[in-house]
């Protein structure tokens, strides 16, 4: 089995490299490679693109910003594994973490997994932020009668030909909850395992706002009742 690690990136001059860096690090129990999207960025981030010199690493490019979803959907459209898994240059995910989400798939018990973050006072910058969280994870378990546990997690790991088969409409972090409500009609139950976690705050250059946790709930419901 081969990995394709997708690595959307926006304006992260400031952690793409150390991104990558942790990212190729890793041991993995089987080979990856690392599609990095630059979604547009208007930093340094696209230089420093430019002089990555790893076999394992392909680098595209968004000539302008259209969104978290659209570059996982062009990373998804180039990628050579069988799985995939998200990986935000954002550096709040721990690279680590990967082969134990890698650990079900190998093992024959699980198709889909999640990554299930635990929220402490350490790993998020807003009591607002991780109440939104869970009310959106809440809704897409009341309306699809499932108990998952962190629907917003960037880690999804999925074979590459099931994520293309969604046909994934959104293009930026509603993607999250559209991904999930599509397996969820699917009758697939994400596998979930724990996973380290440690939020940037808006300082930091964190993107998601409250904006994108109603749009996460209107997805829930629009797919909930479309044919």
């Amino acid at each position: 089995m081969k990995l394709s690690i997708l690595m959307p990136v926006y304006n992260e001059e400031e952690r793409v490299a150390e991104a990558l860096k942790l990212v190729l690090a890793v041991e993995y129990p089987c080979p990856v490679e690392v599609v990095v999207v630059n979604d547009g960025s208007r930093d340094r981030t696209a230089a420093i693109l430019d002089h990555v010199d790893d076999e394992r690493v392909r680098v595209l490019h968004h000539t302008r910003n259209r969104g978290k979803g659209s570059a996982i959907k062009t990373g998804a459209r180039a990628a050579e594994g069988d799985y995939m898994i998200i990986f935000d240059a954002d550096l709040e995910y721990d690279a680590e973490d990967i082969p134990q989400l890698l650990a079900p798939v190998l093992d024959g018990r699980a198709e889909v997994v999640y990554g299930n973050r635990t929220f402490g006072s350490h790993s998020s910058f807003s009591f607002w932020y991780v109440v939104g969280n869970k009310g959106i994870t809440l809704a897409a378990n009341v309306l699809y009668n499932s108990y998952i546990g962190d629907l917003e997690t960037c880690f999804k790991l999925m074979p590459v030909s099931l994520y293309r088969s969604l046909k994934v409409r959104s293009r930026g972090f509603g993607m999250e909850a559209e991904v999930t409500a599509k397996l969820l009609r699917r009758g697939i139950r994400p596998y979930e395992v724990p996973i380290s976690y440690s939020a940037r705050t808006r300082h930091e250059g964190k993107k998601i706002t409250w904006k994108d946790g109603v749009e996460a709930l209107w997805i829930l419901g629009r797919e909930k009742v479309r044919r």
